[in-house]
């Protein structure tokens, strides 16, 4: 009686120590094993035809502006373009002095800068060390409401209600100015400043705040001492992408500035800049190839130009002052 039930055991333990069944196992592992491997290679090579793609459209665009630049360059000195104290390329005694879009953009940048830089950085201080969890989740996200109203409302904004205002206080002062256009340029780029200057102030650690405080400062010593300087590197990056923002804004230059080449340094007139000008040939009938539309080209690489120089100078500054916690 026990004969069969010993062959029964014998022949389970042999099956289980089969090498084809003791394999199955290890085949399931090296299959999920490579199938794991092949989802993240998937995955990596999405990521990078993601970067790539960005990388190739700049390097497009960037060829364009240079190849269609050259052609300008061609036709008209590339001194007269730096000297020449007048931009009128699209009249009969046609002149291309760059200077002159270049004096409206630096003088409505300065303007807006002069608005967002205390502004924002008075809010991120606010929001990093003063406000309380709620108050901050109320008031940011009201603030960057701000970032998504578009451009062409702030220029009407400025046009119809921040110029008359302001003509009050200067009676002098003509319905298209780069001012009223710069203080409302100022008002739309503050969030982006508060917010990134903000991350920057909260990613200090608490420790630097603590021992602040066990020293006997205030909580606007410790924000303007210790905190503010600390998180400068992040700061000035949000500085730099504020710049950016102010010199490639088109709508309310367009709107509110007048698009009059003039060469002034006064905000209280008016003015045009290289985005307004951009905007003006591209909704003109000029021939493709002519000077006239060769001339945005011209005027987008040398604004391109403009901002790397700012990029360049927040990276090293970011680099300069990057503090390692």
């Amino acid at each position: 009686m026990c004969a069969p039930e010993f062959s029964i055991k014998n022949m389970n333990s042999s099956l289980s120590n089969s090498p084809v069944l003791a394999a199955r196992p290890v085949s399931d592992r090296l299959a999920k094993r490579l199938s794991r491997h092949i989802g993240e290679r998937l995955i990596e090579a999405v990521l990078f035809a993601a970067a790539a793609a960005s990388v190739f459209i700049t390097l497009g665009i960037v060829y364009v502006l240079v190849s269609e630049s050259i052609e300008f360059f061609k036709q008209i000195s590339i001194v007269d373009f730096l000297t020449d104290t007048q931009w009128t390329p699209l009249f009969d005694d046609a002149h291309y002095g760059i200077m002159v879009l270049l004096s409206g953009t630096a003088v409505s940048s300065l303007v807006a800068l002069g608005v967002a830089i205390p502004l924002g950085t008075t809010i991120a201080i606010y929001l990093s060390e003063f406000a309380s969890p709620r108050n901050r989740e109320i008031a940011k996200p009201i603030l960057e409401l701000l970032s998504s109203i578009p451009t062409v409302v702030f220029g009407y904004f400025a046009l119809l209600f921040v110029t008359p205002l302001l003509q009050h206080l200067m009676p002098e002062l003509p319905g298209f100015n780069l001012l009223s256009a710069g203080l409302v340029m100022g008002i739309m780029i503050t969030p982006i400043v508060s917010s990134l200057s903000e991350d920057a102030m909260r990613a200090v650690p608490m420790a630097m705040r603590e021992g602040s405080y066990a020293m006997g400062a205030t909580r606007l010593q410790t924000a303007l001492r210790v905190i503010f300087p600390a998180a400068i590197s992040g700061i000035g990056a949000a500085y730099i992408l504020g710049v950016a923002r102010a010199v490639g804004e088109t709508m309310i230059l367009a709107v509110a500035a007048g698009m009059q080449p003039n060469l002034v340094w006064d905000p209280r007139e008016p003015a045009a800049t290289i985005t307004s000008f951009i905007v003006q040939v591209a909704l003109g009938d000029l021939p493709h190839g002519s000077t006239g539309y060769l001339t945005i080209f011209a005027a987008g690489l040398t604004l391109m130009l403009f901002t790397l120089v700012f990029n360049i100078f927040g990276f090293w500054l970011q680099r300069r002052y990057r503090e390692r916690y």
